[in-house]
């Protein structure tokens, strides 16, 4: 992959990275072109390195599940939230959650429902058939009770690299999934609003050091990663970002925030 390096001015560093993100280092930031995959901007010294991909992981997740037919379209199917299911989500988690829900709220219990509906073997196969990190599964099956899923500090690791690649496939269609799965996927992760033109799609991440599933929120990991669209242009994007201290809101907010920010800079 061809190397540039975005500079920024001293105005520009202080626009994107002012108090709270400063509390944060950058691991890497990556910004290409979808299409050519030229880098627009890259930094960071960490861009090769794998770590848990966390709550990113709903983006290949969602792929899977339209894929398979678990995954109907924005709103079905609308899973019952149940006692005992994972929810320090809060009341927000508490209730019937679509799946736009699902993306939007980053609701752990829900992908646990999917990758489960989808099943250990099919589940296997697509991690290892998308290219995704180092596609290992293996650690906790998804029938498991209580599974706390392998992309939460456990055995599957990605680098921003191979996110920016991944993103790369899902803007070009070249994931083996249906047309189905790559439409909704895009509705479900949309940003909302467009940013500076931009049409954004992406999935923020938060997670830590460790394979043990055990969060520690003093070294949190901030990913965020996905594509944009400006008429006919077309980028992928993934941002990492690892706390030295407790701060809020999480890490991967703070990423997308930041990344955000970006965006207003590239000059694409």
């Amino acid at each position: 992959m061809r190397k540039r390096f975005f500079q920024f001015t001293a105005a520009t560093a202080m626009f994107v990275f002012s108090a709270p993100f400063a509390t944060a280092r950058e691991l890497c930031t990556l910004i290409a072109d979808a299409d050519s995959g030229k880098l627009i901007l890259q930094s960071g010294s960490a861009c090769s390195e794998r770590v848990t991909p966390a709550s990113t992981f709903k983006l290949a997740i969602s792929l899977m599940g339209y894929d398979a037919g678990v995954l109907k379209d924005a709103k079905a199917p609308a899973l019952p939230y149940q006692t005992g299911y994972p929810d320090w989500g809060g009341d927000a988690w508490r209730r019937d959650i679509t799946p736009t829900e699902w993306i939007s709220k980053s609701v752990f219990w829900y992908s646990q429902q999917v990758v489960k509906r989808v099943g250990q073997e099919r589940f296997a196969k697509y991690a290892k058939a998308f290219h995704y990190g180092n596609a290992d599964v293996s650690a906790v099956r998804v029938d498991a009770p209580g599974q706390n899923g392998v992309w939460v500090m456990s055995s599957l690791r990605i680098s921003p690299e191979e996110q920016l690649a991944f993103m790369s496939k899902i803007v070009r269609r070249q994931l083996p999934v249906s047309s189905h799965a790559y439409d909704m996927t895009a509705l479900i992760a949309s940003y909302g609003d467009p940013v500076d033109g931009w049409a954004v799609h992406g999935k923020t991440g938060t997670g830590s050091p460790g394979s043990d599933n055990r969060y520690d929120a003093s070294q949190a990991y901030g990913w965020y990663v996905g594509w944009a669209t400006k008429g006919t242009r077309r980028l992928a994007f993934a941002r990492l970002i690892q706390d030295e201290q407790v701060v809020k809101p999480n890490a991967g907010l703070r990423a997308r925030d930041e990344l955000l920010q970006l965006l207003l800079t590239v000059g694409y």
